[in-house]
């Protein structure tokens, strides 16, 4: 039997921003991220969220707060019939908070149209209250999902997911760096190794520059373009690579006494409230910046000054100086407006220190056009310096590379990338793999948005024996029987015995106990009789009720009661519901029912039933051999009287000698079925012995000797499914 992955991109297939993946198996629907594109307005900026029913999603995974991978979450829980649970990170909960609110700022600063606000801050705030916290290697189970959180480097909080679903393992990596900067460890490996890997292809087989030589290409960028009196402008993000940019300028600045008069700005309404995210939870970050933080705030910074608010048009900008600016694509807010106003003055410079999305100006001014269009739509020179210097904390094609091969999955879907990019990792990779035998290599996938990735598997069948079934003390021998109950929740299958099914399954056991009134006219002799012919293990006593003294039968371990004498008239018949318990209820309701409505049948059993034979008594009847039970005739003696008449139906001469329980059958025939006819001088003569092991008929011994080994086979066949017609039921 085969089960069916499918995962499907809503955003960032063969494209960057808007990261957005479904994952559909076992009946489970996971999404990972819900960001936005920076390079569209309004709905058109959205995942494809009109392909999938919001409500049959069960679990939203956010990676990090970046706006491309979060951005969309309160459109998602508040304008779309969503339920599911929201995960993300601490810190990526509230630095979440925080850019989606300036977020909103920014497009009332733009005057944007309505249908273009997606939500409103009523909606984000109600968004985050529903989102749940995971730390690091903690597990988290929802239904038949299993997952835990690996830290990814790249920004504060930002993680990976690592997803054990029906048997199938998926590593999602998100946006991850392998490297230690100034404040963030790099991400980390897997403890083993998935099935499935969704990998990001940002920047596909480009290779970075050491961090060293892009620290002085970052830094010397920045002292040319102030020293000849120019104002630089850097675009950030209000949290995220905008706070390891301020620790090396501000350490540049801290070496070099000759740039100190020159100011550098941090203009964010969120500065002073990311300080603080930063500074709770320091733990998170490098060894470097724990120790410092003993000592003091490392992201208290000496030469670097917050700008809470900035009013562009009045803002001083005679001299030389550094601002750092959000948002760091440059299509609004307070980047837009001082790149608009610095743009067509070639002292001043533009840096861009991260990833610049296709369709955003950022990107589009790396190109360097000579003219770009301002925010009131009119057209101006672009005179002023662009430099780019890649500080995004995005693996490279080595690090990416070197990442899939010691994760080693089987399936590799590459996300998070422009096309091109993607195509040139996704044929790298092939070349790397084609060293390996043909089964050995990884299948290897780039979807476009809305296509969706079929990755079929086989299903594991198997089951984990636990609790005291387990406690054995050895590994049973192969082929060894084990009983318990077998229990299949959330695609995980278990065999416990009944008493551990409260510990180990979310199972309780119970008894229904269930009574029945019936009446009863007739003896308790008769009744007896009916029980212990058509039951074995019927056992009898005499209890007091309510002062009357009873007569209780009791079958089938006790778990089914006969009470008489209680009530007048009345039989009284409990019993533990049960598949067996039910049926032999049922079946004593009968004998009680047919017991007081036959009373003829029971007197006709003293009287023996005669059948015509050869031969006459002296009343000119053919006498019978089957004689009826007396009444001092055990069960056991009766079977082997009934024993010797079916022999007789069978062989004319069958001679019997009773022993209690046991009897001996000597059968003589003239005809066997291994030799030739017998002389009727010398008959074949054939022993049989039969034993019941009690008085009640039960189960019988049968031997049968005899030098035709065909006749006695047959024999004791006969015998013996006579015999077993005839015991009572086993209860």
């Amino acid at each position: 039997m085969e089960d069916v992955m499918r995962i499907t991109p809503l955003g960032s297939g063969q494209e960057v921003g808007r990261s957005c993946h479904l994952l559909q198996f076992r009946d489970m629907t996971i999404m990972l991220d819900i960001g936005i594109h920076p390079g569209y307005e309004g709905i058109n900026g959205l995942p494809f969220l009109d392909q999938v029913e919001p409500d049959q999603i069960d679990v939203l995974l956010v990676t990090h707060f970046h706006l491309d991978h979060a951005a969309s979450l309160p459109y998602l829980t508040e304008r779309t019939t969503f339920k599911g649970r929201i995960f993300m990170t601490h810190p990526t909960k509230a630095v979440t908070r925080l850019l989606l609110g300036d977020y909103l700022r920014l497009l009332q600063m733009r005057n944007s149209k309505t249908e273009d606000v997606l939500y409103t801050e009523a909606d984000l705030q109600a968004c985050m209250d529903k989102v749940e916290l995971i730390d690091y290697h903690t597990t988290v189970t929802v239904g038949g999902l299993s997952f835990h959180a690996l830290n990814a480097g790249h920004v504060l909080g930002a993680c990976m997911y690592f997803l054990d679903i029906g048997g199938r393992s998926l590593l999602y990596t998100g946006d991850y760096s392998m490297e230690d900067d100034r404040h963030l460890m790099a991400a980390e490996l897997p403890g083993r190794k998935p099935d499935v890997l969704m990998c990001e292809s940002t920047y596909g087989v480009q290779v970075h520059a050491s961090r060293a030589e892009r620290e002085a290409r970052f830094t010397g960028t920045v002292e040319r373009v102030v020293s000849r009196g120019g104002r630089c402008l850097i675009p950030v993000f209000a949290l995220g690579r905008a706070q390891e940019l301020l620790l090396i300028l501000d350490e540049y600045w801290q070496a070099n006494p000759q740039l100190q008069n020159i100011p550098i700005w941090y203009a964010s309404k969120l500065a002073s409230r990311a300080l603080r995210v930063y500074q709770t939870y320091a733990n998170m970050m490098n060894a470097r910046i724990r120790q410092q933080m003993d000592v003091s705030n490392p992201f208290s910074f000496k030469f670097i000054q917050n700008l809470k608010s900035i009013d562009v048009n009045n803002f001083s900008d005679s001299g030389p100086s550094v601002v750092f600016a959000s948002p760091g694509m440059l299509q609004s807010g307070v980047s837009r407006q001082l790149f608009d106003r610095w743009a067509s003055d070639p002292k001043n410079g533009v840096l861009i220190a991260g990833y610049a999305v296709e369709h955003t100006l950022a990107k589009e001014i790396m190109n360097q056009p000579k003219e770009v269009v301002t925010l009131e739509g009119r057209r101006q020179p672009l005179n002023c310096l662009v430099d780019y210097v890649s500080f995004s904390a995005h693996v490279d094609f080595v690090q990416n590379r070197s990442f899939i091969t010691q994760v080693d999955p089987k399936h590799i879907i590459l996300v998070h990338g422009q096309k091109d990019e993607m195509g040139r990792l996704k044929s790298a990779l092939l070349l790397q793999y084609r060293k390996l035998p043909e089964n050995k290599r990884p299948t290897i996938t780039m979807p476009p948005n809305l296509q969706t990735v079929s990755l079929k598997f086989a299903r594991r069948r198997s089951a984990k024996v636990m609790g005291s079934l387990a406690m054995t003390g050895s590994d049973p021998p192969e082929g060894e029987e084990v009983q318990g109950v077998l229990v299949t929740h959330n695609f995980t299958t278990k065999i416990v015995k009944p008493n551990d099914l409260a510990l180990y399954t979310p199972l309780r056991t119970g008894s229904i106990s269930s009574k029945l009134h019936v009446p009863f006219a007739g003896s308790i002799e008769t009744l007896r009789l009916f029980i212990t012919e058509m039951f074995a293990g019927v056992s009898e006593d005499k209890v007091e009720q309510d002062g009357k003294l009873c007569t209780r039968f009791s079958l089938h371990q006790n778990k089914v009661m006969l009470l008489l004498g209680k009530s007048d008239g009345v039989a009284i018949v409990e019993w533990e519901a049960s598949p067996a318990g039910d049926v032999i209820a049922d079946a004593l309701i009968a004998l009680i029912m047919h017991a007081q409505s036959s009373p003829a049948s029971i007197r006709l059993t003293s009287k023996p039933c005669r059948h015509p034979r050869a031969g006459k008594d002296e009343k000119g009847d053919a006498p019978s051999r089957k004689k009826s039970r007396t009444n001092h005739e055990t069960l056991s003696e009766n079977r082997l009287r009934m024993i010797k008449d079916t022999l007789l139906d069978q062989f004319n001469n069958v001679e019997a000698v009773y022993e209690g329980n046991m009897a001996t059958y000597e059968i003589k025939t003239d005809t066997g079925l291994d030799s030739d006819v017998v002389h009727e001088e010398e008959p074949l003569t054939c022993t049989a012995k039969v034993r019941f092991e009690d008085s009640n008929g039960g189960a019988a011994e049968i031997s049968v000797e005899c030098v035709d080994k065909k006749l006695a086979s047959n024999v004791q066949e006969c015998l013996r499914n006579f015999a077993r017609s005839l015991a009572p039921l086993q209860t």
